[in-house]
This record gives C-alpha cells, structure tokens and sequence, in this order.
C-alpha cells in the first residue's frame, strides 16, 4: 500500500467528527486551514472583504456537507483548497458580469458584449491560475519550495541555489527542475470555473 492509497489519519478522523457535528472539530479545522482559503480567495478576489467572505462560506459548506468530502480523492487540505477556490472564481464571475453588464450599453450588447465576456474570462482564467500556482508552491516540498525561491524571486542562477542550499549542483538542477514541472501544472485546470486538480502538489 503506497501512501496515496488512502488520506492521512488525521483527515478520515476529521470528517467524521465533522460528521458528527463536533463544534470544535471546525475550530480545529478552521485554524489549521483558514490562512489558506482566505489567501487563496484573496489571489482570486484581490478583495480582502471578499475574501473574508470567501472564508466563512468555505466552512460553513464543510460543516453542512461534510460528506461532500471524498478520501479517495485526496488530502482533507486539497478539497478544501478545491472549495474556495471554486466558490471565488464564480463570486469573481458574478461580480465581474453584473459590473460589465452595468457599463454595456444596450445598443453595443452585440459585438461589445461578446468582448467584454472574452475578457471576463481571461480575468477569471488569470486570477484561477494564479491562485492554483500559490496553492502548488506553498504546498511543495520544503526542498523544491527552497530552490525555486531562491532562483526565481532572489535571481541565484543553480550553482549558487547549491551553495545556499548546502547540495550538489546536480541535486539543485532536480529540485529546480522538479519545482517547475510542479509549477507548470498550474494551467492544467485553468478553465473558468472548473474545479482545480490542486492534488498534484499536495
């Protein structure tokens, strides 16, 4: 049995204390989880009061529906990352859609219209992907996390991430090249509105 043939301990226990109505399991779960959702939600809103909204629909879906979780598909953490980011792209789209549909005229609803959809959606696709690829580098190895930090927001080259790292220039080469491969899975579930496949890097 590998270890993702099933979730973790603590993930299983959680559901069914959730299950059965544990007010402090939430509180549990909140404090373990809710920097996350809120900063995932934040990425996609750009709107701290948003997001603060975000956060507490997230769990209070995960204490009505509880059983909405399936440990066969992965860690309690994904699911929940799954969750808001889902519920913060359609807040997006619906606040995006209510604002163009405030600013299009009804003489330019054609052409206009079609545009002004088009580039909603690349906003959603924007803000959707860039959440994903927080979501995949915070939840990365410490190791490849360290590399890519190192190379790409402190511009070290490989042969000084091996430096700073204390490793071989080959094993800097893989945890960058590891890192990025992670990384690049950001686009994978980048259609608007569609649930992420946050797994990959959980």
């Amino acid at each position: 049995m590998t270890k993702k043939d099933g979730p973790p301990r603590w993930d299983r226990k959680m559901q069914q204390r959730l299950a059965r109505g544990e007010a402090a399991a939430l509180g549990e779960l909140y404090d373990r989880f809710a920097s996350l959702v809120h900063g995932l939600a934040h990425r996609v809103l750009g709107d701290e009061r948003a997001a603060d909204g975000i956060t507490r629909e997230v769990f209070a879906e995960v204490w009505e529906h509880p059983d909405a979780y399936d440990p066969k598909q992965g860690p309690l953490r994904t699911w929940v990352a799954g969750l808001a980011h889902r519920l913060a792209v359609q807040r997006l789209r619906a606040t995006e859609t209510a604002a163009l549909a405030e600013t299009v005229a009804p003489a330019e609803a054609g052409h206009g219209s079609a545009e002004a959809t088009e580039e909603l959606e690349r906003r959603v696709r924007h803000a959707s992907v860039a959440a994903r690829a927080d979501y995949i580098v915070q939840a990365m190895p410490a190791p490849l996390r360290a590399a890519l930090e190192l190379a790409y927001f402190q511009r070290r080259d490989y042969r000084q991430t091996a430096v700073d790292l204390g490793v071989t220039e080959d094993e800097a080469r893989r945890r960058l090249r590891l890192g990025l491969q992670l990384l690049s899975t950001a686009h994978d579930s980048a259609a608007p509105g569609a649930p992420p496949g946050y797994g990959g890097a959980a």
